[in-house]
């Protein structure tokens, strides 16, 4: 007797639902899933996460401006060993509709990322995490330390009428959970320079430019406060212009090498007609930081002896934001610490030298 179609059905549809489960099995850690964690002032956090559920938590901390996603190439290769958590800072990426709320940006960004290491630590039952940041990513890395090491260090307060959260609940420095190892891509602790320090951010040309940040944000701030602009295409063209002009010469300066800045001038050209109708979500949180990192010290050497976390100083050997030999510096203060200089790298070490940022980042996680 022949088998009927209908008896071939059961089998077939078991052999089909057995061979889709073990595909969804095999690609869990190559897909990205998308975690809202609840900050400490009730606000939403988005996470990426990707990479094996049950394996190593390390998290990545991303740059001013940068979508948390764009890590997402260089941990490919590491998916299956790791679980990579990749916040979104407010005000960019996926958080680009929910603007910090505090003038001191940096500081709320550190008890983010507190509130976000003790969801990691309790989830895999752990006490530290891998840790890893770049530029204003390590500044937030900074901050933490030099909140959550010191336990007497004062949660920080409104500086300005721009704050919206000045009586908020802030995380408990104690038992919180403990960065590991922590990788600091191209960051000094400290902004502003001083007598005694001249690493802070864009070296000998500090004071030029922040005076050109000055003249930009004298421009717009007016637009924001008095008639309450949000929507980037209605500013006046001009300002759009000035704000578009300053965003792209600060890339460029970030970027070391030519086939980078070719890539950056191509991407972030904007002719007149395409300005005019420009969508720029993050323009404001930009903005805002502009302003706070002008207005306040964000110094954070105190956190450097204190703070006994292996740490590996990643250098971009031609960075024009911070210079290598401060860097180096912050090194040497520190009381764990080693040196990993990309030749031919500038500040932005992803873009200017993928492969060694790739391999510099799985040594890293990979050292004992």
């Amino acid at each position: 007797m022949r088998p009927t179609v209908n008896s071939f059905a059961p089998r077939l549809s078991s052999t089909l639902k057995a061979t889709k489960d073990k595909a969804s099995t095999l690609l869990q850690p190559y897909t990205p899933r998308l975690q809202q964690l609840v900050s400490y002032d009730g606000v939403a956090i988005p996470i990426t996460v990707v990479g094996n559920p049950e394996a190593e938590p390390v998290v990545l901390l991303h740059a001013f401006g940068m979508d948390a996603r764009q890590f997402l190439p260089f941990v490919l290769p590491l998916l299956g060993q790791y679980c990579f958590y990749l916040p979104h800072f407010r005000g960019f990426g996926l958080a680009a509709n929910t603007p910090s709320s505090e003038f001191n940006f940096i500081e709320q960004y550190a008890d983010d990322v507190e509130v976000i290491l003790s969801h990691i630590c309790s989830k895999h039952q752990m006490d530290s995490v891998d840790v890893a940041a770049i530029s204003m990513g390590a500044l937030v890395v900074w901050a933490h330390f030099n909140r959550y090491t010191n336990s007497d260090h004062s949660f920080p307060k409104a500086t300005s009428n721009n704050s919206k959260a000045s009586a908020t609940n802030h995380p408990s420095p104690n038992n919180h959970c403990k960065i590991k190892r922590y990788l600091n891509i191209d960051q000094s602790p400290i902004v502003h320079n001083q007598p005694d320090w001249q690493g802070g951010v864009f070296g000998d040309k500090q004071t030029q430019i922040f005076d050109q940040f000055r003249q930009v944000l004298q421009a717009t701030i007016p637009y924001i406060e008095q008639q309450n602009i949000t929507d980037f295409s209605h500013l006046p063209f001009t300002v759009k212009r000035q704000i578009t002009q300053m965003e792209r010469e600060f890339s460029l300066m970030s970027a070391g090498r030519l086939p980078s800045q070719l890539f950056i001038k191509s991407s972030s050209y904007l002719p007149d007609y395409k300005l005019a109708v420009y969508q720029h979500p993050t323009w404001q949180q930009k903005l805002h930081g502009l302003n706070a990192y002008l207005e306040l010290p964000y110094d954070y050497r105190d956190a450097l002896t204190a703070t006994h976390t292996p740490v590996t100083m990643l250098i971009g050997a031609q960075s024009q934001l911070y210079d290598p030999a401060w860097q180096r510096q912050v090194a040497d203060i520190l009381p764990n610490a080693e040196v990993v200089e990309v030749t031919e790298s500038g500040h932005a070490i992803p873009l200017d030298a993928p492969l060694q940022f790739a391999q510099a980042l799985k040594h890293f996680l990979q050292a004992s």
